[in-house]
């Protein structure tokens, strides 16, 4: 019989999606007050890769991604994802009208996963309606897409970012378990 082991831990990553009512620092402090230091950010971008947003939180949307310095359980990003709901709460302008829309994810040696609270065939259930999303997996060097992946996640300019995350994590791990063959 197989023996059940502990997880390896992951990259928490949170991506951002904001208004013109906000700038990237103070996203960024909304994503320390709730999961920690910071050790990496995307530079800012407008967000024009759909308009699926702009009804909810208007036109200009920004977009950016931070990745938490502790690396966490996997088993947390709905819990994650909780947090993440209640902080769009605290800070939208009115109950269905969000100015941040934060959505956690992990980064691992081998995908990066976002958490969503939209079920489809291709996302498997956590919990409480909360579900995971594998969005690109890693394979010969980069990271590469799906069929379901979002068009901004496609994009060179994150593909590129979300590998020198990976390495950075890979380091981490390599300095948490020098003698381990890292490999997830």
């Amino acid at each position: 019989m197989a023996e059940i082991s502990a997880y390896q831990p992951h990259k928490l990553i949170v991506a951002a999606i904001y208004d013109t009512d906000w700038r990237i620092e103070g996203v960024a402090d909304l994503v320390r007050a709730e999961y920690g230091p910071i050790d990496h950010t995307l530079p800012e971008q407008e967000f024009s890769f759909t308009r699926y947003y702009d009804a909810e939180m208007g036109r200009g949307l920004r977009r950016t991604i931070f990745a938490v310095e502790s690396l966490v359980d996997p088993s947390t990003l709905a819990a994650c994802k909780e947090r993440s709901n209640r902080v769009e709460a605290r800070c939208a302008r009115a109950p269905g009208r969000r100015s941040v829309n934060l959505d956690p994810g992990l980064l691992s040696l081998s995908r990066v996963v976002l958490a969503t609270t939209k079920a489809s065939a291709h996302r498997i259930p956590l919990r409480d309606g909360l579900y995971a999303e594998i969005t690109l997996l890693y394979r010969r060097g980069t990271f590469v897409p799906l069929e379901w992946t979002y068009p901004d996640f496609r994009s060179e300019r994150f593909v590129s970012w979300l590998a020198e995350v990976r390495h950075a994590y890979h380091e981490q791990l390599r300095r948490i378990d020098p003698a381990r063959a890292w490999r997830l």
